[in-house]
């Protein structure tokens, strides 16, 4: 395998929002032995700033295959237009109601219309905004629902729009349609130079379903969802052991 690819939150994260110094030195004895390192993950590039400082990933692929980065140059991204923006935005409202959740990522930042204390949220550089006059053209924006059919009318009110739910909150994510983990992979790929048969990836939830079976090996954490272990073509421990570091250990370091 010529490039390791890990999703973060409950795949190489703790469930406290770590990195464990042994999985660190495992990823950087990988490094050694010649594999890429990579982060493929749904969050935005202002969310990953410390686990990026900690690991030095060689590829980083963020909002859920939107941004596409390899030795810090962006070589994908794949954002929706203002006004794609600004109809999600009010279907959401329209939809859901104006009380409703919603985050949205840029290139840079991360905005949520909710104004609390976020010292204990997973990205503490959130940005304010109700999103009544919003400007800028969103890598991915998050919804909270639970409902299939608000969201599939939310995705419906653009073209080429691409939603998942996530399995462990009441949200769904809509990207565009060319911000996929397997799309960002593919086009990481064709730059690199390698087959996706030379990935290993390792994942838990929806988003990581297309990766996982793009890649020459994907790896199933043991808390994944059971859709993924379903296609998965191995299952290692959970992310709270270090799942993602035993398997390279055992594998490709012993």
């Amino acid at each position: 395998m010529k490039l390791i690819l890990t999703d973060l939150d409950e795949t190489l994260l703790h469930s406290d929002k770590t990195i464990s110094q042994y999985s660190a030195d495992i990823l950087s004895e990988c490094k050694k032995k010649g594999m890429l390192v990579g982060f493929c993950t749904s969050r935005g590039i202002a969310g990953i700033h410390d686990f990026i400082k900690q690991i030095m990933p060689d590829v980083v692929i963020c909002n859920g295959g939107a941004c596409v980065y390899y030795k810090n140059e962006l070589l994908h991204c794949a954002a929706f237009t203002e006004k794609e923006t600004r109809t999600i935005l009010k279907t959401a409202y329209e939809v859901c109601g104006k009380n409703c959740e919603i985050t949205l990522d840029t290139l840079d930042e991360i905005y949520w219309n909710k104004d609390i204390d976020k010292s204990t949220c997973y990205a503490k550089d959130f940005v304010f905004d109700d999103f009544s006059n919003f400007t800028q053209p969103a890598m991915k924006i998050c919804v909270q629902t639970d409902d299939l059919k608000k969201a599939e009318i939310i995705a419906q009110s653009i073209k080429s729009c691409d939603y998942l739910p996530f399995s462990d909150i009441p949200w769904y994510k809509f990207s565009a349609a060319t911000a996929t983990k397997e799309y960002a992979i593919q086009v990481l790929a064709k730059k690199l130079k390698i087959l996706p048969e030379e990935i290993i990836s390792f994942g838990d939830d929806f988003n990581d379903i297309g990766m996982l079976k793009l890649c020459g090996k994907g790896i199933a954490m043991e808390n994944a969802i059971v859709q993924v272990k379903e296609i998965a073509d191995e299952i290692t421990l959970s992310n709270n052991d270090d799942g993602v570091a035993k398997y390279l250990e055992k594998n490709y370091l012993i």
